[in-house]
């Protein structure tokens, strides 16, 4: 088991997951900083946050959800 979330090679993925994003609309135009490029970044922060929110609840199902949520979706 692990002692706290960061110590979870899932939770360090979703960091450098958040970092590439960063990386990636570091180019994105600055008019959108506050619309599109924003979003982007807050989605792809909230994959280690809920992850992290998974780790602290006491109930199965709440983990469960909290993954649920820290899930990446694929659009095709």
């Amino acid at each position: 088991m692990y002692n706290t979330f960061k110590d979870m090679p899932i939770w360090k993925s979703s960091i450098e997951i958040a970092e590439e994003i960063f990386k990636l609309t570091e180019n994105l135009p600055k008019k959108e900083d506050y619309g599109f490029t924003s979003q982007i970044r807050r989605s792809a922060l909230s994959i280690s946050a809920n992850i992290a929110e998974s780790f602290g609840r006491n109930h199965t199902s709440d983990k469960i959800n909290f993954l649920y949520y820290a899930r990446p979706v694929k659009y095709l």
